[in-house]
């Protein structure tokens, strides 16, 4: 009988929170933010895929890998910068506004989470690196596009 009174009242208790829990929803700017960010993206429009960056173009990006350093450590992409993902945000003030960021972590998933937060924040020159390091690797990497090209 007492474990049944204890789970009506922590029943209870937790109903009396709920309104509290309704109310917390995001605020005008957040909203406009997450709706500009839905009103830029399409279907693949923030992504490349290794075949359509030519060797040379690598030059031209910002190349983030926001894998952890253990992982850049034994390899990445020539001249990318490691910055783990969950700190690119508050260390956007290194990445440039004025170049193409490309951002990779291993398939995609955690580059994905920094572009839309960078680009809610008005980085619109985010791309993420389809599939991720792996898919980059498996694709060729550096001569991905070359490959692909000899194939067409």
């Amino acid at each position: 009988m007492t474990s049944r009174r204890f789970a009506l009242a922590l029943a209870m208790a937790t109903a009396s929170w709920l309104p509290f829990a309704a109310h917390a929803q995001a605020d005008k700017a957040t909203i406009n933010a997450l709706e500009g960010y839905f009103d830029f993206v399409d279907y693949n429009s923030g992504t490349l895929m290794a075949e359509q960056i030519p060797a040379e173009d690598y030059r031209k990006l910002f190349v983030l890998d926001v894998r952890d350093a253990g992982q850049f450590a034994k390899d990445h992409i020539p001249g990318a910068v490691n910055i783990e993902w969950r700190k690119v945000f508050a260390e956007r003030a290194k990445l440039p506004k004025d170049r193409t960021i490309l951002v990779y972590c291993n398939t995609s998933s955690f580059s994905g989470q920094v572009a839309m937060a960078l680009r809610m924040d008005g980085y619109e020159n985010v791309r993420i690196l389809h599939g991720g390091y792996g898919e980059w690797k498996a694709r060729g990497g550096m001569e991905a596009f070359a490959r692909a090209s000899r194939k067409s």
